[in-house]
């Protein structure tokens, strides 16, 4: 029995500076959705992606 559920937050992102990644690992198959700076190419990782409904999710955080 949960009491509490983790509360989803939309974050918008800097259009201009970052594009939208999904990170897998070669081992696991592991996927994480994220932010990628286009200038210094580090990736901010946003969710971890379980199935396709996070995937349809990290989606809209896009538009």
């Amino acid at each position: 029995m949960g009491l509490f559920k983790k509360k989803s937050v939309l974050q918008s992102y800097d259009k201009e500076n970052k594009k939208p990644v999904i990170k897998a690992s070669i081992c696991s198959g592991e996927q994480v959705a994220g932010f990628k700076d286009i200038h210094t190419g580090k990736i901010e990782e946003v969710m971890l992606i379980k199935s396709s409904a996070n995937l349809e999710k990290f989606s809209l955080c896009m538009e």
